[in-house]
């Protein structure tokens, strides 16, 4: 049975100020996927993935939620609608306890004990340090906070900017196991990353930019196998 597509960008084009960063960008992302977006540093990923929240404006084209158009639709009514973003290095209020941060990913809503659960089921440390002050958390300890911080909003689509930044491998291998519990229980994602090789078996679907541009896209395995992706990303031949 065909996915029903939630997130589309067609033919988008962002710039900085005067400065041309993504170049008719069309991509889609279907209920129920991982789909991850590679390419090396300067490519654009981030811009693109902070455009679909609006910040920067595309500059051309349209972007799509659940067939809905939020081009020009506010930030904040867009996390409403059922996205949200755990950015780039991870933005947690390091002053605030463990709890207090995930209290915050509920936009002051009361929070919601089955989501609450849920959360410190995908991770227990955070559970075990709720009270304790997040900035005093390990690096990976935080990446963890950040994604629960974004759970706790229930989204219906999660956007993740390099999860896996300037951590160990064995916190990776963790983050990405609950990558796939978080999309099992319901939730799609699109994942912007720079290992390539673990967003690729992550992922149904994924697609490379290079310089603004959608130079390749296919199944995660498929790319992963692509002799242009070893070279370029993955240091094969």
């Amino acid at each position: 049975m065909k996915r029903h597509e939630i997130l589309a960008l067609r033919e988008v084009d962002v710039a900085h100020g005067h400065s041309p960063v993504l170049h008719q960008v069309s991509l889609s992302v279907r209920q129920g996927e991982i789909v991850t977006l590679i390419g090396a540093n300067g490519a654009g990923k981030s811009t693109l993935l902070m455009a679909i929240f609006g910040l920067p404006r595309v500059t051309r084209g349209e972007i799509l939620f659940d067939g809905r158009e939020i081009t020009r639709v506010p930030t904040h009514r867009i996390a409403r609608m059922g996205m949200a973003q755990v950015p780039e290095g991870r933005r947690i209020f390091p002053g605030m306890t463990v709890m207090e941060n995930l209290v915050m990913g509920g936009a002051g809503a009361p929070v919601d004990e089955a989501v609450l659960e849920r959360v410190c089921g995908l991770f227990p440390i955070l559970r075990e340090r709720s009270g304790q002050r997040a900035g005093t958390l390990s690096g990976g300890e935080q990446q963890m906070l950040a994604i629960g911080r974004a759970l706790m909003g229930k989204p219906r689509v999660l956007l993740l900017d390099e999860p896996s930044l300037g951590l160990a491998p064995l916190m990776i291998r963790r983050i990405f196991q609950a990558l796939r519990a978080i999309v099992a229980e319901g939730t799609t994602l699109f994942l912007v990353e720079q290992n390539a090789n673990q967003a690729l078996r992550l992922a149904d679907r994924g697609y490379v930019l290079v310089n603004g541009r959608i130079v390749l896209e296919g199944g995660g395995e498929s790319l992963l196998a692509n002799p242009e992706v070893r070279r370029a990303y993955l240091g094969g031949h």
